[in-house]
Formats: C-alpha cells, sequence, structure tokens
C-alpha cells in the first residue's frame, strides 16, 4: 500500500506522518435531534437522507491539501470546520488537528460520495498531540469564516460537544474496520450558524481556551469557470 507523506508541525518539532487512507465521517452530531435538523436542511437542497447515521466515507489522499488555495468547479461549494484525527505508525501517535470538509454542494445532490472526491481537503500544518487536550476535550472550540462579497462573515462557532464524543468515533471506526493506524479522519463539524454560503476564501480554526492555545488554516477558493 502506497503512503502519503502528511506534514505537521507538532510540539514545535516538524514531523511527517505516513498516510494510507483518509476518511471523512458525515452525520456525526452527538444531538440526534440536530443531527435530524440538518439531514432535513439538507433535502431541502436536494441531498438525500443517509442509510446510516453517522456515515463514513472514504475520500483520496492526494485531496490533502495544505498549500492554502483549492480549485472548484461552479459556485456551490462550500467549506465546513471539521475536527481532524491523524493516526501515525504507534498507538500513542495520535494527533487533532482543524481541516475542512469543502464539497460540492450541487453534486451532493446526485452522489453525496462523488461530492466528497472532487474537492481537495484543507487542512492546518499545526496539530497537537491527542493526550494533551483529551482531559478537556468537550472545552474546544471549532470556529470558521467565509469570505462573501469581499467581507469576512461568521460561519460557525460551537464547542465540540456538538459532536459525538472521541470514544464514539473510535468504536465507530472500529466499527466499519478501519485500522486506526496511518490514517487521517475527518471527525465531525459544529452547526453553520446561518445555513450554507458560497465565497471565495474560508478560515478555520480550533481554539483550546484551557491552555490558551490555536489552530488556524485558511485557503482561498478558486473558480476554474473563471466566475465569482
Amino acid at each position: 500500500m502506497n503512503k502519503t507523506l502528511l506534514p505537521l508541525f507538532v510540539d514545535n518539532e516538524q514531523r511527517e506522518i505516513k498516510v494510507s487512507h483518509v476518511y471523512c465521517i458525515g452525520y456525526a452530531g452527538r444531538n440526534i435531534e440536530k443531527t435530524m435538523e440538518h439531514i432535513v436542511e439538507l433535502e431541502k437542497i436536494g441531498v438525500p437522507r443517509p442509510a446510516e447515521i453517522p456515515t463514513l466515507y472514504p475520500v483520496r489522499r492526494n485531496s490533502l491539501s495544505q498549500t492554502g488555495e483549492i480549485e472548484v468547479l461552479g459556485g456551490q461549494s462550500s467549506g465546513e470546520a471539521e475536527i481532524v484525527l491523524i493516526f501515525g505508525d504507534k498507538e500513542e501517535e495520535v494527533f487533532i488537528t482543524v481541516g475542512s470538509d469543502h464539497t460540492d454542494r450541487s453534486l451532493e445532490t446526485i452522489d453525496i460520495n462523488q461530492s466528497k472526491q472532487i474537492c481537495d481537503k484543507p487542512l492546518a500544518q499545526k496539530a497537537w498531540k491527542l493526550k494533551d487536550v483529551i482531559d478537556h476535550w468537550d472545552d474546544l472550540v471549532l470556529t470558521s469564516q467565509v469570505k462573501v462579497d469581499g467581507k469576512w462573515e461568521e460561519y460557525q462557532r460551537a464547542n465540540i460537544n456538538e459532536i459525538i464524543p472521541l470514544n464514539d468515533i473510535k468504536r465507530f471506526l472500529n466499527k466499519k474496520t478501519v485500522p486506526m493506524k496511518n490514517i487521517v479522519v475527518f471527525s465531525g463539524t459544529v452547526p453553520l450558524l446561518e445555513g450554507f454560503k458560497y465565497g471565495s476564501a474560508f478560515k478555520m480554526s480550533f481554539i483550546d481556551e484551557v491552555q490558551n492555545d490555536e489552530i488556524h488554516a485558511e485557503y482561498s477558493i478558486t473558480r476554474l469557470d473563471g466566475e465569482g
């Protein structure tokens, strides 16, 4: 199995993590009623209901992007700030960062898995060791902003206690027989503040208020059709 090398900056040290598979976990809200509200929101734009909740989507290894720019087709793609878990060679090599499950919303109405594949998945260059944040996991905060018509607008902000707990994520991966070694998992997002917005740039942060630390990433969105 070929592996991609993912550079990460952890504790002021540059690392390279071998990655053999990348996955996205969809519909990972801890509150099932809010998750169903999100599913209904998606149904309104034509996205079919998932066969199971949560849902696991495999994505391309080469979709991982740390360049600060992605290219898309059409004007209906959008990002979502996500917990990203990174499992290295050894059991103790588990890291956490922020990434964006950037998705083509128009294609999502036809085939959800294809909509995941067509867009790159930006993620931050900095990461934390999971063991350093696990004792205050629910206090971590995800935020994002989208640039619309040249202005940054608040898009998401919530504690990650909105997402299923870490142990549930691990149990779900085990249920799906996903080996937790050399993989990257986009593990869920927090609700949108005002519904989908399509912009020219996206920025996201993972905030640790307990340790007064933050992971930040930003990327521009270039439309290959030359519009917008």
